[in-house]
């Protein structure tokens, strides 16, 4: 059975999930961007074991935590390969923003689209969504209606396209062709502010029906 959690973490507050199974008692965690003792108490309170760090991206406010939590657990870290390297230059990239995070280790495994993280009984189905990022992933937890669609998409609105790499044109691309196909009751987890679903957002945002085209 599916345990599903989220707390904000980070600099900038970025939406870590946590994702388990009651029955193996393991878990994913998506995305720690910092605060990894709050994460960790979230693990307990669940009684799992964090055996998985997956990074939808590597920029800087998603991955902050990647050291610290893999230290702590020895979870294996997991990001498309378009998006490991930058996972060395952390520090960096967070300068530019006045801000400072940790380094992260190297990943431990790559994914591609159409791959599958197997969490204990759990299935997560990993769509590769650039557009804010080369190597930016989504993860359809099968058989749930859920997508974690890291910074994609948000409630009406989407991901800057203006950082290194990303694209408008790319983005809206993958959310017409990867997420949008979806039904629409199903629910949308972003990197940053609050769920939506598919419907809702094919219906009002403004960056997603082409009215700011």
């Amino acid at each position: 059975m599916l345990v599903f959690d989220s707390l904000e973490t980070g600099p900038i507050m970025t939406n870590c999930y946590i994702l388990g199974d009651s029955e193996s008692k393991v878990a994913a965690v998506v995305d720690p961007g910092g605060h990894v003792g709050a994460i960790r108490s979230a693990l307990e309170r669940h009684e799992l074991e964090c055996k998985w760090i997956i990074n939808t991206h590597a920029h800087f406010d998603h991955v902050g935590g990647n050291a610290e939590l893999k230290q702590a657990t020895g979870a294996e870290i997991i990001i498309h390969p378009a998006e490991a390297e930058a996972l060395a230059h952390l520090s960096k990239h967070a300068q530019l923003f006045g801000l400072s995070v940790e380094d992260s280790p190297p990943a431990d495994r790559t994914i591609e689209d159409g791959e599958v993280i197997e969490v204990g009984s759990l299935r997560l189905n990993v769509l590769h969504t650039p557009g804010h990022s080369p190597g930016g992933i989504s993860l359809v937890v099968e058989g749930e209606k859920k997508i974690l669609v890291g910074d994609l998409i948000f409630q009406g609105s989407i991901g800057r396209t203006d950082l290194p790499g990303g694209s408008f044109e790319t983005l809206k691309k993958m959310a017409d062709e990867k997420i949008l196909v979806h039904s629409d009751d199903t629910d949308l987890y972003p990197g940053h502010g609050p769920s939506t679903t598919v419907g809702v957002e094919k219906r009002t945002n403004p960056f997603l029906t082409g009215e700011l085209l």
